[in-house]
């Protein structure tokens, strides 16, 4: 039997726990630490875009842990947030209200959480651009909002350069991704 949690509730916990949580419609999910191979996907995705974003506009990206409200009682953590203005009114202390864009590195231990479960989410939350990483098929998924769902802008793997409609111009080596350092 789950126990039933507020919001309140999850942001005191997740405040004071050094677990990684997520608050889905009253209930807490334990979500597994990143391996080495996710945070090192994170953050060379992470310098690459704060290189790009530092030389174009006044945007901002961080890493998780951050959370992102999509609705009362949805809270995600992002592995990578961005907007594309710094002062945006979504950007809060305690948590965001919204992003432009989101990314997650696939889960080995629930695939579908990243695949299905978070697509659906940050779509209903209108976030216009969502990457996923997914190290297991070598491949970069960028999907952009078209109406209430995601519609695929590419699908990049080994050999290729995944691309962004939202940020005319950035591009990154996928074979560079997979294999950071």
């Amino acid at each position: 039997m789950q126990a039933e949690w507020s919001e309140d509730d999850y942001l005191r916990l997740t405040d004071h726990t050094r677990r990684l949580l997520e608050f889905r419609d009253g209930h807490i999910e334990v979500v597994p630490m990143p391996t080495d191979e996710h945070q090192r996907i994170v953050l060379f995705l992470y310098r690459t875009l704060y290189a790009f974003l530092a030389t174009r506009t006044d945007g901002i990206v961080l890493v998780a842990p951050l959370r992102l409200r999509l609705r009362t009682g949805r809270y995600r953590e992002p592995d990578l947030l961005v907007l594309l203005s710094a002062k945006d009114k979504r950007r809060g202390n305690q948590f965001w209200t919204g992003a432009d864009l989101v990314l997650e590195v696939v889960s080995p231990d629930d695939p579908q959480r990243d695949l299905v479960d978070k697509r659906q989410e940050y779509a209903a939350a209108g976030i216009p651009e969502y990457w996923i990483v997914d190290p297991a098929a070598e491949r970069i998924s960028v999907l952009c909002l078209q109406g209430g769902s995601y519609g695929e802008h590419g699908v990049f793997s080994r050999g290729m350069e995944a691309t962004s409609r939202l940020l005319a111009g950035f591009r990154v080596a996928v074979a560079a991704v997979l294999d950071a350092e």
